[in-house]
């Protein structure tokens, strides 16, 4: 039975944030994982690039068992409706399921008190502090560092779409730690400098 990873998705969302990691898991995972995609109802969803998504669930329809909540970054995440992906989140932190975060979604998790004991990173620490306020009392753990994961939760900025995809597949186990940075750098550092990887 394949292990379920949930997507959350909100109208314009970063699609290349989305897209490395759902690539990687297809290429490396050997069909052991299925993504599902999730946003606050079932209408198609616009990325930032114009790609429309009709998700596989809204927040009342998601399945009780999955590996994963990844939470894609985009422009919504600042907008009152998107309080309603609260349920999910917290859900994966108890379950201590991987529970990830780029860009404005980071800052998201913030905002629910899910970094306060966790080592962390974000597009910006004071803009963090700032949106989250008295939710967010992990400062003291915040490192300014591409992406960063810590007791099965991932955060990254938003330039950091490649690391992002990276702390996922290895805190998935998706395959290999070899197999997993072959294909980073690969995809990183270019097709003249990284050798081909051996999927």
């Amino acid at each position: 039975m394949k292990k379920t990873l949930l997507f959350v998705i909100l109208q314009q969302y970063a699609d290349w944030e989305a897209a490395y990691i759902s690539s990687a898991i297809s290429m490396l995972g050997q069909g052991e994982y299925e993504i599902k995609t999730v946003s606050l109802s079932k209408d198609p969803v616009i990325s930032i690039g114009g790609f429309s998504v009709l998700p596989d669930y809204n927040i009342e329809s998601v399945p009780d068992d999955y590996e994963a909540v990844i939470l894609i970054g985009g422009m919504a995440w600042r907008n009152k409706n998107a309080r309603k992906v609260e349920t999910l989140v917290q859900d994966c932190f108890q379950k201590e399921k991987v529970l990830g975060g780029i860009c404005d979604a980071s800052a998201f998790l913030g905002t629910l008190g899910i970094l306060n004991n966790v080592i962390h990173t974000s597009n910006d620490l004071n803009d963090l502090k700032e949106w989250a306020g008295s939710a967010y009392a992990g400062e003291a753990k915040y490192i300014a560092k591409q992406a960063v994961r810590d007791k099965n939760i991932i955060t990254a900025n938003g330039t950091a779409p490649m690391e992002f995809a990276k702390e996922i597949l290895l805190a998935l186990k998706v395959s290999s730690e070899e197999k997993i940075v072959e294909w980073y750098n690969f995809h990183k550092l270019g097709f003249y400098v990284a050798p081909m990887p051996q999927i």
